[in-house]
């Protein structure tokens, strides 16, 4: 785990343990997603599932195509260097958005914007 991933680890548990000490009858799991709703954590933790999941689910030649991916105002914006791959992704962005909002277990994303 790189060294940035890891003390914002920390300090969400650190924070959450704190919010459970307030109020005993709210499990950790709760208290973390509690602090994530309530933060901006939510998107930076959103686009490092989205990074692993796009290069899981779309396979090895649109994960080297994709040289970016950013998320912006629930948007998920793809910087892909392949024209053909470009063409087939913006048929496909319903898919997409599908896709990551179901490994999401929430309607996060709005739309995809292809670059």
């Amino acid at each position: 785990m790189p060294f940035g991933k890891r003390i914002l680890f920390y300090l969400l548990l650190h924070k959450a343990i704190f919010l459970m000490a307030k109020s005993n009858d709210v499990t950790l799991k709760e208290a973390l997603k509690q602090m994530l709703n309530s933060s901006r954590m939510k998107s930076g933790l959103y686009k490092t599932k989205i990074e692993h999941l796009w290069k899981e689910k779309m396979g090895t030649t649109i994960a080297q195509s994709t040289s970016d991916i950013r998320i912006y105002k629930n948007k998920l914006y793809l910087t892909i260097n392949s024209a053909p791959i470009k063409n087939e992704l913006n048929y496909s962005k319903a898919k997409i958005i599908k896709m990551i909002n179901q490994h999401l277990q929430e309607d996060f994303l709005e739309d995809v914007i292809i670059r």
